[in-house]
């Protein structure tokens, strides 16, 4: 009989990496269905990929952005300009950084299932499922974050759990210096400060992998833009002043989007969705409060397990496997030290998203609901575990299916919110996204531009020459050139543009005798191009 106790805590793992495979399938799926794989790329999504394009100028980077995204995107964006098999290729990347994100979460929080759940609650939310297939770096600093918080929790820290912790923060950071340093601090004060998890092997581990991280930004920073500092107060100056402030209110006005409001001051809060939260502090309390009361009775049966262990050597082999089935609760293996218990992993998940999330709320004048995805996955596990706890209570009340069926229409309203979220918001993107092509389309009639072509033969060298052809405007300035295949105009740069691009706006004096394009059938009016002669 003693013997099945190994076998049985491998079979409760196994069930739980299955069923994490599972909820990673299934969002893979919801997200193809709720995101067409032919959405036009994002203003964003077009910087990182003009450095690939063989006709549009490569478009500079700002201060505040980063290599990480390309690095994702080139193994496809090195040989072919088809957006359908980008969102492929990034659909695969999003759902195996999930599965590697929330696996190391099977053991700390003392339900191998909890992991899956927390994977379904952070993977459900209608943001996620959008930038699923989008070259953005939110999802995987998330998932780089919540995978190194739960291999730091790992009791023996060997050298492949060293190299999980530094290279899911160097993930983090090498995506977003900002996220990853957040991340961080609070991951160097455990490691030296709390005695359970104090020790050099996790203070290089986390070290290491932010300067691995930041080492490209790093030098990046001293390359174009003569140092650290001046690097970091350009970015400031591009986000529109980096300043002490409160952007909390912003931030609840765009979890039905959009996906930037910047700024926010003609948005509202519309309660219906921002139901999540409501239920995210909810679950996480809860699942607070079961960590609690798992850690004490983990700590209990400890002790009386090594009694029992002291007595079962005096008395036989025998008499010590009938000990061990005396204590249901150490079915998946006594617990290895008190760092592994479900409430402090959950305490230090909680801790380190709120340091992510703390300087876009104090500090940035415009929100994203993916700027929060990382502090989403990182309460992800407490707030699974509360989840877990309620099914408890209701499975345990005199009538169960009345508490089955309010988790049930519960569970059915967060969904019936989050879902046709993501897939309104691609609808509204897909026609925005398509005026820019709309007006390349305008422009090459007039012959500005050569637009993006998927002939990589005719690739021509990068050479310091100017571009043929220049773009300025009022909006969208960068994306319609990329589709062009012109270069945006730079900030205060004294030559004409080669065309504006303008939304209802009035052209400045010096363009006013240019000739002048409506663009037809546009998703939002007003656009209309002036040529140079």
């Amino acid at each position: 009989m003693g013997r099945r106790t190994a076998p049985q805590s491998r079979a409760h793992l196994l069930r739980a990496h299955h069923l994490l495979l599972g909820v990673c399938g299934a969002f893979a799926a919801l997200s193809l269905v709720l995101v067409p794989l032919a959405l036009p790329l994002g203003w964003d999504e077009t910087v990182y990929a003009s450095r690939f394009s063989p006709c549009a100028p490569a478009t500079p980077f700002s201060a505040p952005r980063t290599r990480g995204v390309p690095f994702l995107i080139a193994p496809v964006a090195a040989w072919s300009d088809s957006v359908v098999l980008l969102r492929v290729w990034l659909t695969l990347l999003a759902t195996a950084a999930l599965y590697l994100g929330f696996r190391p979460w099977v053991r700390p929080l003392g339900r191998p299932s909890a992991a899956a759940v927390a994977a379904a609650l952070y993977g459900g939310l209608w943001f996620v499922l959008f930038y699923a297939s989008a070259a953005m770096p939110n999802h995987y600093t998330a998932m780089g974050a919540v995978g190194a918080v739960g291999l730091f929790l790992r009791s023996r820290q060997s050298p492949m759990t060293r190299a999980g912790v530094s290279g899911g923060l160097a993930l983090a950071t090498l995506m977003r210096p900002n996220d990853g340093l957040a991340l961080g601090v609070p991951l160097l004060a455990a490691a030296l400060l709390v005695p359970a998890w104090r020790g050099w092997s996790r203070v290089l581990a986390v070290l290491g992998g932010l300067v691995a991280g930041a080492l490209p930004w790093i030098v990046e920073a001293y390359v174009r833009f003569g140092g650290v500092g001046a690097r970091l107060a350009e970015a400031s100056e591009v986000q529109g002043d980096l300043r002490p402030l409160l952007s909390v209110v912003h931030h609840l006005t765009v979890m039905d989007g959009p996906l930037l409001c910047r700024p926010c001051d003609s948005d509202s809060i519309r309660p219906l969705s921002a139901e999540w939260w409501l239920v995210l502090p909810l679950l996480v309390a809860v699942g607070l409060w079961s960590a609690h009361g798992g850690s004490r009775r983990t700590r209990l049966a400890t002790r009386e397990a090594r009694r029992t262990d002291r007595e079962a050597r005096r008395m036989g082999r025998e008499v010590h496997r009938m000990a061990h089935e005396a204590h249901p609760e150490l079915r998946n293996g006594p617990p290895q030290s008190a760092d592994t218990t479900p409430l402090r992993a959950c305490l230090l998940a909680a801790v380190t998203a709120l340091s992510v999330a703390l300087p876009y709320l104090v500090l940035v004048p415009y929100a994203a609901p993916r700027f929060l995805a990382p502090t989403h996955a990182l309460l992800a596990p407490a707030a699974a575990l509360g989840l877990l706890a309620l099914v408890d209570v209701a499975r345990a009340s005199r009538r169960p299916r009345i508490g089955f069926a309010a988790l049930g229409l519960a569970l059915a309203g967060h969904l019936a919110v989050q879902l046709p979220l993501a897939h309104s918001n691609a609808g509204i993107q897909a026609g925005a996204r398509g005026d820019w092509a709309r007006v390349a389309e305008v422009l090459h009639e007039h012959g500005v531009g050569a637009g993006p072509r998927n002939d990589r033969s005719s690739r021509s060298s990068r050479s310091g020459t100017p571009p043929p052809c220049v773009l300025r405007g009022n909006t969208s300035v960068i994306p319609v050139a990329y589709a062009t295949g012109c270069a945006p105009g730079r900030t205060g740069d004294p030559r004409r543009p080669t065309a504006l691009v303008l939304r209802e706006a009035e052209p400045p004096p010096w363009a006013r005798s240019w000739p002048h394009h409506r663009v037809p059938d546009t998703y939002a009016p007003g656009w209309v191009v002036h040529v140079r002669p």
